[in-house]
């Protein structure tokens, strides 16, 4: 008669550990850089700048009447943030849709004293060649009718 010897667990599902553990490993390092980048875009988004922008080009008309309402973000953009030397910079790229069409708001800002100051705060509409200055002020406007 002859002996039989069963094969181990581990010996009978080698492949199975394996590759559950390969996937394992695929699937925390997918939810770590995910995770990452939702980090990082929620702390683009309540940035001061972001927000500035976004609300100043909600309430301008042009913009309301090239892209309609309600206009909302359209994805993630270009973002850069520096730091240098006790300066900070950020130039942004956002990216809004409204029902009738699309366009991008450009910021370039430079934080002096704790205060954002704007270089550059405009929407373009996309196949538009106009840009729309959002950093025009009505109360210049205004002046300039007495």
């Amino acid at each position: 008669m002859e002996d039989y010897k069963e094969k181990s667990w581990f010996a009978r599902n080698w492949g199975w550990v394996l590759g559950g553990g390969c996937l394992s490993i695929i699937l925390i390092v997918v939810l770590a850089v995910g995770g990452i980048i939702y980090k990082v875009a929620d702390a683009v988004a309540e940035s001061e700048p972001y927000t500035y922008a976004l609300a100043k080009t909600m309430e301008n008309e042009k913009v309301i009447d090239f892209l309609g309402e309600p206009i909302e973000t359209n994805g993630i953009g270009n973002t850069s943030f520096n730091y240098k030397n006790g300066t900070s910079t950020a130039e942004l790229t956002i990216p809004i849709k409204g029902p009738k069409d699309e366009g991008s708001i450009i910021v370039n800002a430079e934080k002096i004293n704790d205060e954002w100051a704007y270089n550059l705060l405009y929407v373009k509409i996309d196949g538009e060649t106009e840009r729309i200055n959002l950093l025009e002020s009505k109360k210049e406007d205004s002046l300039d009718d007495f």
